[in-house]
């Protein structure tokens, strides 16, 4: 298979890849504290497409043994699980940080009547 077709097959990193690159440029270049969340968000999002990406294996199966004919375990592909597994953990566990982290974003609102992070510093340097 030529360099080319193998880019092109491995068309889910690329997406990793331009998913990560996106978010990583709206943390860094956006002042909006709910941008920078959001931005984190879609980072995580392809850190998790990442793993998942990982644990895919061509031909692989759920790893369940299946009994042939003559009641001898089959020679069968297994994907590995573990990867899938701990990808969920990663998604409750950045729901529950979401949250947080908006709810404080919230409160930030309350207190300095803004989200942006550059009138928020000027604030506080007035009142300092």
């Amino acid at each position: 298979m030529s360099d080319i077709g193998t880019a092109y097959g491995l068309w889910h990193y690329w997406i990793v890849i331009f998913l990560m690159m996106t978010g990583l440029y709206i943390v860094m270049a956006r002042d909006n504290l709910v941008k920078k969340v959001m931005g984190l968000n879609i980072f995580q999002s392809s850190v998790i497409m990442f793993y998942v990406a990982m644990g895919k294996v061509d031909g692989g199966t759920a790893p369940i043994w299946p009994k042939g004919a003559d009641g001898l375990y089959e020679s069968v592909t297994f994907s590995n699980p573990i990867p899938h597994v701990l990808m969920l953990t990663a998604i409750v566990v950045g729901i529950a940080t979401t949250a947080l982290a908006l709810a404080l974003v919230v409160r930030i609102n309350e207190d300095y009547g803004t989200a942006e992070e550059d009138e928020i510093s000027q604030l506080d340097v007035e009142a300092s």
